[in-house]
């Protein structure tokens, strides 16, 4: 699947179901790359338990 038809694939979605703070007119005029960079950041941390991280976690010291 390219961006570009991800992108619209996703257009569809937020249009019907605008992202909080967001309207359906606001999603339609965003170029494709914005719409990318918005879903990626709203679904940054959705897989929270699947990092990539080993088993004893990063930590800052």
């Amino acid at each position: 699947m390219t961006e570009a038809e991800l992108a619209k694939e996703l257009r569809a979605q937020y249009i019907q179901n605008p992202p909080e703070g967001m309207t359906s007119d606001e999603v339609r005029d965003m170029d494709d790359d914005d719409l990318l960079d918005m879903d990626y950041f709203l679904h940054e941390f959705d897989d929270i338990d699947e990092d990539d991280f080993d088993e004893e976690g990063f930590y800052i010291f």
